[in-house]
């Protein structure tokens, strides 16, 4: 199978812990025809189809100097037997525009991953309000006073931008409300921007655990990103260290409830967030971690990730 990757650009990966890269590495390893494109390469004509000016790779199997470019071809990708959209956030402009270009790709015949249609419509702070059940208590809005009164309720409460990622942008007010009007004065705008508020969850000292489920299916570790210091996010882009270890039942119970419905969305590819028992974020763009968890368990994530991808591309023939 012919398998295009939309992806940032390769130069930039860091094959140590690259998750695109660890698809790519096992869809070779099973004999499938690797190629790469950025999201600025896809084009489409009247009269035409969707196509992108792609490159044929092959991994070399070294750390440096990763992949060899064999030729760049201009293809429609109607041709390829699968094409993955691996780019990275920020979901702006640009890769919000990508998924109507890829959504009609889709028309045309091609076969992507995760659904376009489905990445527009599971922004990954808010699709979370969809399942209340696992959530901690949780405010949207752009009210200031909102905010305060929430803040009064709970009295320790985390407040993140919509569009954050990496945990850019995440603070923490305590029972003494410090900088609470400054902190939402920057993250709101002065009331243009909506923000989220959630009541913090002590248990993010044992970890943010980034729970995988693929084709519905949860793989049975999450990785723990643990904060370091006296910092409040475990995102490893923010510090923290992230250890594997086996899927707790709440958090199975979570995996399970969500994972055939967003499977059946055309999400063949979701990383559920958890602190505790509460569930915080799902990330459906790019979501990572494949080879910490292989690495420190043996569990084999990316081949569980092709064997999904090849019985989806079956299913759908």
């Amino acid at each position: 199978m012919h398998l295009l990757f939309v992806a940032d650009p390769l130069e930039d990966f860091k094959v140590s812990k690259d998750t695109t890269f660890a698809m790519m590495r096992e869809a070779q390893r099973r004999g499938h025809q690797v190629a790469a494109c950025e999201p600025r390469d896809l084009v489409w004509r009247s009269g035409g189809q969707v196509e992108a000016a792609v490159r044929e790779v092959r991994l070399t199997g070294a750390d440096e100097e990763w992949f060899t470019e064999t030729r760049r071809v201009v293809r429609p990708l109607r041709e390829f037997g699968a094409v993955l959209m691996r780019k990275d956030p920020p979901f702006d402009s640009e890769y919000f525009y990508a998924t109507h270009l890829l959504q009609q790709a889709e028309r045309e015949g091609a076969r992507v991953f995760n659904s376009p249609r489905a990445l527009r419509d599971h922004p990954e702070k808010l699709a979370i309000l969809e399942f209340p059940q696992f959530l901690s208590p949780t405010l949207v809005t752009r009210d200031a006073q909102a905010v305060r009164a929430f803040h009064a309720e709970h009295r320790d409460i985390i407040l993140k931008p919509l569009d954050g990622m990496g945990g850019m942008g995440i603070f923490r007010v305590g029972p003494d409300g410090m900088n609470l009007g400054a902190i939402v004065e920057t993250l709101n705008g002065d009331g243009s921007t909506t923000l989220m508020a959630q009541r913090f969850v002590p248990e993010i000292a044992q970890g943010d655990k980034r729970v995988l489920v693929i084709g519905g299916q949860p793989v049975p570790y999450s990785l723990a990103r643990i904060p370091q210091g006296s910092e409040v996010r475990g995102n490893l882009a923010a510090g923290g260290k992230g250890v594997a270890q086996p899927l707790t039942a709440r958090d199975r119970e979570i995996a399970q409830a969500l994972g055939p419905v967003l499977a059946a969305r055309g999400l063949l590819l979701v990383g559920l967030d958890v602190i505790g028992d509460c569930l915080t974020e799902i990330n459906v763009t790019s979501p990572t971690c494949f080879q910490e968890i292989t690495q420190q368990t043996g569990f084999d994530v990316p081949a569980m990730f092709l064997d999904a991808l090849e019985a989806a591309v079956a299913a759908a023939a």
